[in-house]
């Protein structure tokens, strides 16, 4: 079979071109190496935004869920307060439901 290269070369059965480095191609295609590193940048950019995106959802979702179990608190103090208060008024001296009045700041 007959080779491929001229005569005249010694090279015979090996690559007849060098390839270039990394950077002989960056500074040969500089325009596409600058376009590929400003889209990767974007790429991340957007990467970025996106997590900061769900992050930002699942803090409103924590949010709403801290303000409805401080609801339920407020509400189940507010229930605690009224049955002492209850339970003081059966008193027959009313000390204890004065004090209690006091300690809750009620002027009832």
């Amino acid at each position: 079979m007959a080779s491929l290269a001229p005569p005249g070369s010694s090279i015979t059965g090996q690559k007849a071109t060098k390839s270039l480095g990394l950077m002989e191609n960056a500074v040969k295609y500089k325009h596409t190496f600058i376009q590929f590193f400003a889209v990767t940048g974007i790429l991340l950019l957007s990467v970025r935004s996106l997590g900061q995106k769900y992050r930002i959802h699942d803090l409103q979702d924590d949010t709403a869920a801290l303000k409805q179990e401080e609801k339920s608190l407020t509400d189940r103090m507010k229930h605690i307060k009224s049955g002492l208060l209850r339970e003081a008024s059966l008193e027959p001296s009313g000390r204890f439901a004065s004090r209690l009045r006091l300690l809750f700041s009620e002027d009832n």
